[in-house]
């Protein structure tokens, strides 16, 4: 192998790097798209071998932030809860398809105190794992 060659192969941190970039990425797309406006800003963490979190910062619509003055926090984590969970598929597929590991369970959280502070966090399966994903037991 020439050193031209391994320079074009990505080391397993940057691979890892770049899974975790178009992870964060995804998460701001989908974003957009579920609650009509991005977060600030988005990053993904590895969380050991099984696990990734997303942090998204600064969710919160205008309607959402309204909610918040009226001191409404608990009917906007609810609903915000409710669309999360309505779109598990949604947030599930592209971590698979990125992974190329299955998704085993997928847990969402909103500080709603904090601006909206969100956390996506899917546990994955052993690389390997052949079995169902969390996407099969999704409600359409």
């Amino acid at each position: 192998m020439s050193t031209g060659d391994s320079q074009s192969q990505p080391t397993i941190d940057e691979a890892r790097a770049s899974v975790l970039m178009e992870i964060s990425n995804t998460m701001v797309r989908l974003y957009k798209e579920q609650f009509g406006r991005g977060p600030m800003r988005a990053r993904t963490y590895w969380c050991g071998p099984d696990m990734l979190t997303s942090v998204l910062e600064s969710t919160l619509t205008p309607a959402e932030r309204n909610l918040v003055a009226m001191h409404e926090h608990q009917r906007l984590r609810d609903t915000r809860m409710f669309f999360q969970y309505a779109s598990v598929r949604e947030f599930c597929e592209p971590v698979e398809q990125i992974t190329g590991r299955t998704v085993k369970a997928f847990v969402s959280g909103i500080d709603t105190d904090v601006d909206g502070l969100s956390i996506e966090t899917f546990v994955l399966h052993p690389e390997g794992y052949t079995g169902a994903s969390r996407t099969e037991s999704a409600r359409p």
